[in-house]
């Protein structure tokens, strides 16, 4: 077979290594401007100099080399969008590259999963849900607003997964003085000593940093929370008719006191549903408790190890969008957030009885995607029912607005999701 016939076998094309049987030969070196580069059925390390006119040798053998095959639903290996920061592959990289890398990253994701939790288990004690609920953000590269009463270790988790992650982190303590300037930076005037000359200079606020902790975010007034929507959403500040992109990946971990409502500033809706979910940290048994009381109060401080790179958090975010998810429970996903909106004709007369406002669009987004973090962290390359059905609490808590009715039969947005779990029926597998 010459040399750069492709072979067709199955769904892939596989091109025979016959280079190194013919005699030697220099290579030549595939610029950027090279016309062969990524013609079909020709390697990049295989091009034929111009000059070389001697046919190939006859193949010694049939034997191909094995391709590695994605799981379903993953990227060609034409694709770039693997690569960290948002950015394309160079010009001159492989065509599997970009696919290597995600494989790495896959790989290396399901092996350090146990290590993750390990390393946390240094300093967490207990909260097993809240931390399982965190990593989905965490790799699915959202927002997370936790609410918990005061001494619950809520700074102290956030922190401490920003270090095994190797992140850069800031902490804000949210005050009434607090202005939008303190947190997305401002400019200040710059003078020149040699030349006196003068000129405005940008100096960063806390906000470019890799994981952001907004602590007890409902004691600032609206308009510095409202200085975090553009950070949070188009990962962008914007000052003085300037953008400036901020360091990726970028995370917002809020945190809010539920108990002490006065002096506070309740988060509005718009900025309620920036976050991707709602975690409700509460307190520990007692065996747990004991241990914390007794480890915090000795002197053993326990150091964890850096696990993940910025680049490798990135990575992760973009398999968990490209795990793949069957119509049929996309739709299961779709019709439970539709069924919270009491305008809707489908809601239930509990809903159109409780609720006042029901969840958006971007609860469905929410919804899928961190149904998609849940399977990959638990080993899978698809979503299942339970998926939706573990991540509906923390993605739809924050979005079903009760109404008086509600307060007065005691009832909060939880019991809310509770009977619509209930309600609407999972879709069948088809096998039945």
């Amino acid at each position: 077979m010459p040399l750069g016939t492709p072979n067709v076998k199955g769904n892939h094309l596989n091109l025979e290594d016959n280079a190194s049987k013919q005699s030697p030969a220099p290579e030549p070196t595939v610029g950027d401007h090279d016309p062969l580069a990524g013609t079909a059925g020709l390697s990049l390390g295989a091009q034929l100099s111009p000059s070389d006119n001697t046919p190939p040798a006859a193949p010694e053998s049939t034997y191909t080399k094995p391709v590695w095959t994605p799981p379903r639903g993953f990227s060609s290996p034409d694709q770039s969008a693997g690569f960290a920061g948002g950015g394309h592959a160079p010009r001159n990289a492989s065509p599997e590259e970009p696919l290597d890398r995600k494989r790495v990253a896959l790989d290396k994701l399901e092996q350090s999963r146990t290590r993750l939790l390990k390393e946390l288990r240094k300093v967490i004690i207990g909260q097993d849900k809240i931390i399982e609920e965190l990593m989905m953000v965490l790799f699915a590269g959202g927002h997370c607003l936790i609410s918990g009463a005061p001494g619950l270790a809520k700074t102290l988790l956030i922190r401490t997964l920003a270090n095994i992650v190797d992140l850069q982190f800031k902490r804000v303590q949210f005050t009434p003085d607090l202005m939008p300037s303190d947190l997305t930076g401002t400019e200040i005037i710059d003078e020149n000593r040699v030349s006196g000359h003068r000129e405005l200079r940008f100096i960063k606020g806390p906000l470019f940093t890799n994981v952001l902790l907004a602590d007890e975010i409902n004691r600032t007034p609206p308009k510095t929370q409202a200085a975090l929507l553009e950070s949070m959403e188009e990962k962008q500040v914007s000052v003085a008719g300037e953008t400036h992109p901020l360091p990726q990946p970028f995370y917002v971990f809020a945190t809010q006191n539920p108990i002490e409502m006065e002096g506070t500033y309740p988060l509005p809706e718009a900025q309620m549903d920036r976050f991707m979910f709602k975690l409700m940290i509460d307190y520990l048994a007692e065996d747990e408790e004991l241990a914390v009381a007794t480890q915090t109060t000795s002197g053993a401080r326990q150091q964890v190890e850096a696990l993940f790179s910025a680049e490798d958090m990135l990575t992760f975010a973009e398999l968990v969008r490209q795990v793949p998810i069957a119509e049929p429970i996309a739709r299961y996903a779709v019709r439970l957030v539709q069924r919270t909106r009491p305008d809707h004709p489908d809601a239930p007369d509990f809903v159109k009885k409780w609720v006042s406002w029901g969840a958006g669009t971007r609860a469905s987004q929410y919804v899928i995607l961190g149904a998609k973090s849940r399977a990959l962290l638990k080993g899978r390359f698809h979503v299942a029912c339970e998926d939706i059905r573990a991540v509906a609490y923390p993605a739809l808590r924050h979005r079903i607005l009760t109404n008086f009715q509600a307060d007065a039969d005691h009832v909060d947005s939880e019991t809310i999701i509770d009977r619509l779990l209930e309600l609407v029926p999972e879709p069948k597998s088809g096998l039945l």
